[in-house]
């Protein structure tokens, strides 16, 4: 295997210091950088599935397992061997609080909490047992069961335990809103619109399975009344904004829709349930279920029983089986993952391995690039419905979700093919896209639509052969370039998964207090996607470049970091930018941007790396304080390499804890949540991202020391 070896230069002894923390032997740092490359580059490679792709474990909280449970019970099921081995794994989560938590050392969460104190008495476990009385304490001192929120209202709901007239409202009908009605599904984030459907089926048919007495949990009401508050605070209804309450004014729709179902008031009921029932199946086509996701997934099984589809009908079994894929078995415990990440994984991997001189002609990374060319979205999603002239194009995160390409995975997906594409692209080569003028007229194939390299190589006949084997990346990377560039928001920036997913009044209804209604631009994505670019050679003088370079600006904080949607939190931000706007050549010496190097050196902690901790979300003071990591030290690295500190001591000091910390086999030891879902709500553990991340900043740290 050609992978290479680094043989940094400039090898002689240069000891630095710093009123941070203790002098650094560069000298000492250069010896053990090329072999710590080695191990990582080495235990990366040795992880590749033989089809070319990889796929790490992506860790959620309990309420993965408790919800389960929770299912099974609904199911008939809650006395299972498979619903006691959740509980198993779940009893091993409990913090010393008595309760649960969203990541490793964070507060208790009401809601997994009593969920994970239900789910363990449906198991059989023992309410007077010392951790049940643990849990049961830190429950009532957090406020009860009165404090959940409505996704939790709706399982007490199904299982008997609470009536259906304390959860919100999801009526059907949302449905049958045209485009261009402003409460449309299409105005909600695609993961809330996979989850509202199917759960609009639970709430017309509210089907129940009544648990016995010895299963029931009022013993955690906090008040007298043992009953839930008929209004549910908590995220996004901590108070509004503007001249009108939206909060209270859906309360009140709220009361109205639900006032009018108990008079019989339906009459679009039926239709609305059937084109609910169809969406749903319209979208497992193509799919390892709804959104190949867990919660949809789970939704799904649910809504459809509620229509009467059987337990052993395929279309449930084989979303149980979805669900079981996601099951990970070990010593009698079975936990469960939120979904699969493999284009994600193998997309970064392939980065990390090229930065760390894995030749772009080894096999394994030419089996990855054949693996990711096969996982380009080529139908129309969800996405197409607001850009019905736009080709298919873009990726997504997991195995099969050909319904929702993300703008994350495709930008990151484009960088990884421009570091394969041949040498010199981004540099001696530009690449231009030519758009389709915008007519309104049905979509042509992207063949028909020239894309152009221009650039000097050695021979002409050598840049012919070179772009001619590379064709079908450079196929898949002119149909993701125009698939961007049409999902870019008016403000500038990018969402997630949509374009203008902004409608904040959506924020209020009662059900969106998961913190993920909408899908508006974040700086983290929009810098991305202009890295991308830049990767590809795409000059940096559009209309799409100034407009996202403006949104960027606009969101940078008052004290000069940038805030990450989708890692935690402000290191995630800030080292998306600096890579992004330096690649397009905003000169690292803009004030703007120094000041964001000076906020990420004044972060470095006294062991010489950096962290962040999930709280950062609930409380900003906190950002850019918390356990060290080896995933965020490298965040923090690559955004100082990028602004050109390579020489400094501060990414000295960096480099030496990340060299230091390094495991015999090339790997970090990172048990914290460093991933984010949704901001105060649910955090991810992404197994591979102390790996290649830390991977990528030693490389790239490398070749500075190579120039």
């Amino acid at each position: 295997m050609s992978s290479g070896e680094f043989t940094p230069a400039g090898m002689a002894g240069q000891v630095v210091a710093s009123a941070a923390g203790p002098s650094i032997d560069k000298a000492s740092i250069l010896a053990r950088l090329a072999p710590g490359v080695a191990r990582t580059r080495d235990h990366l490679l040795s992880l590749q599935h033989p089809d070319g792709h990889w796929c790490a474990e992506l860790q959620g909280d309990t309420i993965l397992e408790s919800e389960y449970i929770l299912l099974l019970a609904f199911l008939g099921q809650g006395q299972s061997e498979r619903a006691k081995e959740c509980a198993a794994y779940m009893l091993d989560q409990q913090c010393d609080h008595g309760g649960w938590a969203m990541f490793p050392g964070g507060p208790i969460e009401i809601s997994g909490s009593v969920k994970a104190y239900l789910a363990l008495k449906i198991t059989g476990h023992d309410p007077q047992a010392d951790y049940m009385v643990r849990a049961r304490e830190a429950i009532l001192r957090a406020g009860g069961v009165e404090q959940v929120n409505s996704f939790t209202r709706y399982y007490l709901a199904m299982l008997g335990v609470i009536p259906y007239n304390l959860c919100p409202a999801v009526p059907p009908e949302m449905i049958l809103l045209p485009l261009w009605a402003p409460f449309n599904i299409y105005e909600m984030s695609s993961w809330s619109r996979t989850i509202v459907v199917p759960l609009s089926l639970l709430w017309a048919c509210q089907p129940k399975t009544s648990l016995p007495p010895e299963h029931q949990i009022d013993e955690l009401y906090a008040s007298p009344a043992k009953t839930l508050p008929r209004t549910i605070g908590g995220v996004n209804h901590e108070g509004s904004r503007g001249w009108l309450n939206w909060t209270k004014f859906f309360q009140q729709v709220d009361g109205l829709i639900k006032f009018g179902e108990g008079l019989g008031i339906k009459p679009l009921r039926k239709r609305a349930i059937r084109l609910c029932e169809q969406w749903i199946l319209d979208r497992l086509k193509m799919s390892d279920g709804l959104g190949a996701i867990f919660p949809p997934i789970v939704w799904t099984i649910i809504g459809l029983r509620c229509l009467g589809y059987k337990d052993d009908c395929e279309i449930i079994q084989q979303q149980m089986r979805e669900l079981d894929k996601l099951c990970i078995r070990e010593n009698g415990k079975v936990r469960l993952q939120p979904c699969f990440s493999p284009v994600w994984d193998t997309i970064i991997s392939i980065i990390a391995l090229r930065d760390a001189g894995v030749s772009r002609h080894d096999p394994a990374i030419r089996k990855s690039i054949e693996w990711v060319l096969s996982k380009e979205v080529k139908h129309p999603g969800d996405w197409s419905l607001n850009h019905p002239n736009v080709e298919p194009g873009g990726w997504y995160f997991e195995y099969n979700n050909e319904f929702y390409p993300d703008i994350d995975d495709t930008c990151m997906t484009l960088i990884a093919f421009g570091k394969c594409l041949p040498e010199g692209v981004g540099r001696e080569w530009t690449m231009e896209v030519f758009d389709e003028p915008k007519t309104g007229t049905p979509v042509r194939q992207t063949s028909e639509i020239p894309v152009v390299f221009s650039g000097r190589s050695a021979t002409a006949e050598k840049a012919i052969a070179e772009l001619e084997a590379a064709a079908p990346m450079v196929n898949a990377i002119r149909r993701g370039v125009r698939w961007l560039k049409a999902m870019q928001s008016s403000d500038g920036g990018w969402g997630a998964f949509d374009a203008d997913n902004t409608r904040e009044v959506l924020t209020k209804v009662p059900f969106a207090d998961h913190n993920a209604m909408i899908d508006p631009s974040t700086s983290d994505i929009t810098a991305r996607v202009l890295e991308s670019f830049a990767g590809l050679g795409i000059p940096a003088d559009s209309a799409i470049h100034k407009r996202a370079f403006d949104f960027i600006w606009k969101d940078q904080q008052p004290d000069h970091c940038w805030y990450g949607r989708w890692g935690v939190n402000y290191l995630y931000g800030t080292w998306q930018v600096l890579v992004g706007l330096i690649a397009n050549g905003v000169p690292a010496e803009d004030p703007r941007l120094r000041k964001a190097v000076e906020w990420l050196k004044a972060k470095q902690q006294p062991c010489g790396g950096w962290g962040e901790t999930a709280r950062s979300y609930d409380d900003p003071n906190l950002r850019g304080t918390g356990v060290p990591t080896a995933s965020q030290t490298a965040w923090a690295l690559l955004g100082l390499l990028a602004a050109g500190e390579a020489e400094s001591t501060t990414v000295q000091r960096g480099v030496d804890y990340l060299l230091s910390t390094q495991q015999p086999d090339g790997t970090w030891n990172e048990a914290e949540f460093t991933g984010t879902g949704f901001p105060r709500v649910f955090y991810l553990r992404y197994h591979y991202y102390p790996l290649y991340f830390p991977l990528m900043a030693l490389a790239r740290y490398a070749q500075s020391q190579s120039r």
